[in-house]
């Protein structure tokens, strides 16, 4: 007897648990249940058509936007560095400092300004070095640096020196200029060299840079100059709002003329109300660590930013 009632309780209580189960499944499944409105709409992402005029001139040399393959070209370069939020914006922010140097080198050699944005192309204007060796505002090479007249060794590398790597720089292009015949040629001839450049514009019969077919590389060259240019003359067209105190401005140095040996660096830079850090940040193409043999007739200019002058204002 004891078992049989055993036996009815055990199932009276799995059909209970049955049904107790089955309408707490329903209770919580129910449309009495409001569940979150799913959204059926697709994700979006808004991205407006870029600034393209309809005339454009680079190196004072009219580009032919008109031209599907022209104008696409020149839109990949600009999808490319306008949505390279990061870089873009620095830029911005640095151009300021050095364009105005650059510009005045460039006026003073009769090349024309806009050759500041290849060095912006190429450098950045920071002190990157290439895998093959290239380096400084202009990537040169250290025999093509010597071959226009810059000084290479182990103390001083005037590569880094912005003036006078800028006016090397002139240097080459005034002859790719009167080697090619226009100064968009000299340009793409700053990545693959005059003599590349000069086979292709034999073999294809072609003088204008926008109708040769080249390398991917040289292809993008002169487009990704052209690009920045548009950029950084009409920020605010890609977005950019970032207001001239934001921006770094140019330094506050004095410079000196420097006719003998410097034994101390260091100690050079406190005299003359500076540190070391600055001096190597205001004299990037000295090379030497401590010291900076120099000869009479061989006279540097050393710039230095007083420590008082680092206060932004």
């Amino acid at each position: 007897m004891n078992s049989k009632k055993s036996f009815y309780t055990v199932l009276f209580i799995s059909i209970v648990s049955f049904i107790t189960v089955g309408f707490l499944y329903n209770f919580f499944n129910s449309d009495s249940i409001q569940q979150p409105p799913l959204d059926t709409k697709p994700y979006s992402i808004k991205i407006k058509q870029l600034y393209i005029p309809d005339t454009i001139a680079l190196f004072n040399e009219p580009v032919p936007i008109q031209n599907f393959d022209t104008r696409e070209s020149l839109e990949r370069e600009l999808l490319v560095n306008v949505y390279w939020q990061s870089q873009t914006t620095m830029f911005i922010k640095m151009v300021g400092r050095y364009f105005p140097i650059i510009e005045h080198v460039l006026e003073k050699n009769g090349v024309p300004t806009d050759f500041k944005y290849l060095a912006l192309a190429e450098s950045g204007l920071r002190y990157n070095v290439s895998p093959s060796g290239a380096t400084g505002y202009w990537q040169f090479l250290e025999n093509t640096a010597k071959e226009y007249g810059l000084v290479v060794n182990d103390y001083i590398d005037e590569r880094y020196d912005i003036e006078k790597s800028t006016e090397a720089a002139c240097k080459y292009l005034k002859k790719a200029y009167e080697k090619l015949g226009s100064w968009t040629l000299a340009a793409a001839s700053y990545n693959v060299g005059i003599a590349g450049l000069s086979r292709q514009i034999s073999y294809q019969y072609i003088d204008s840079y926008y109708d040769l077919h080249t390398n991917s590389e040289t292809g993008r060259y002169v487009f990704r100059i052209l690009a920045l240019k548009l950029l950084l003359e009409n920020p605010e067209k890609y977005g950019y709002y970032i207001l001239p105190e934001e921006r770094y401005a140019p330094y506050d140095f004095i410079s000196y003329r420097v006719d003998s040996t410097i034994p101390d660096l260091a100690k050079f830079a406190q005299e003359h109300g500076s540190n070391y850090k600055l001096l190597r940040i205001m004299n990037p193409w000295i090379r030497s660590r401590s010291n900076l043999p120099i000869q009479k007739e061989n006279p540097y200019t050393i710039k230095i930013v007083l420590d008082k002058n680092r206060i932004i204002k």
